[in-house]
């Protein structure tokens, strides 16, 4: 079932969206050679709690951290490890989600560990302006096809490829709700996009092929060819003056961050 929200929800929404888009960016300001994903998890956490959220990913499923770290090959669902120590020139995805008033947000992104090659920047530019293409379609009266097609021409036009197997998703009281949001296939298709609705856009590409592979943690999830991955995403609501972005920070554009 597809919960619609009422506009006192999405307020609600938004001020969680609020407290995950600080955090990423203190985690994007804080990252650098030599810190390990542990310690990202844990200023992420102190900062969630200061701010009146509580993290929503910790003890989902058993799952132990506060944020989903995943450098390089991990494409989503990395577990936040001392043991995973960041290098010049690491990218790194980072998914925060945060709970309050009873009321999720969620968002991703990746970013560079110091410099990286044009090549990787040109991989993690095309899953941002992906990203951008599906918010634009997000309109009362289209369609959840057209979100996953308009990622998917971006993406492939740059001749990058698009995960198949790990889809975006409703979300609100709860992390995940219906509908599925897959990022490629046919517009004109899926369940029709309604005032209320909120969803969690998130491409998620790599600059191999799309298929991919889980580890022997049940979470980290890899491509098969190792080749590298970017993830972004943000809660959407689809609203009737259009998509509003519930996880933006404060006088920023889904394509501010500089790459």
């Amino acid at each position: 079932m597809i919960h619609r929200k009422s506009p006192n929800d999405l307020d609600r929404m938004a001020a969680a969206g609020a407290i995950v888009a600080e955090t990423l960016g203190l985690l994007a300001e804080s990252a650098r050679p030599g810190m390990s994903t542990l310690d990202l998890d844990e200023i992420a956490e102190r900062h969630i709690r200061a701010a009146g959220g509580v993290p929503t990913f910790k003890g989902y499923h058993g799952f132990p951290g506060s944020i989903c770290a995943s450098p390089n090959d991990m494409i989503v669902h990395g577990i936040p490890s001392d043991a995973v120590v960041l290098v010049e020139g690491d990218i790194l995805s980072i998914d925060v989600g945060v709970t309050r008033q009873g009321f999720v947000g969620d968002s991703a992104v990746t970013i560079m560990i110091g410099e990286v090659p044009e090549a990787t920047k040109a991989l993690l530019r095309t899953c941002q302006a992906s990203l951008a293409a599906a918010v634009e379609v997000s309109q009362v009266g289209g369609r959840v096809g057209d979100i996953g097609h308009a990622v998917q021409g971006v993406v492939e036009a740059a001749g990058f490829a698009v995960v198949r197997d790990l889809v975006g998703h409703g979300v609100g009281r709860s992390m995940h709700e219906d509908p599925q949001v897959r990022n490629y296939g046919d517009a004109g298709t899926g369940p029709e996009l309604k005032t209320g609705m909120t969803l969690a856009i998130e491409p998620m590409i790599t600059a191999g092929a799309y298929d991919i592979v889980v580890a022997e943690d049940g979470w980290s999830i890899f491509t098969t060819d190792q080749s590298l991955a970017a993830h972004f995403e943000h809660t959407v609501a689809i609203t009737d003056d259009g998509p509003r972005v519930l996880t933006l920070a404060q006088g920023t554009s889904i394509v501010d961050a500089e790459i």
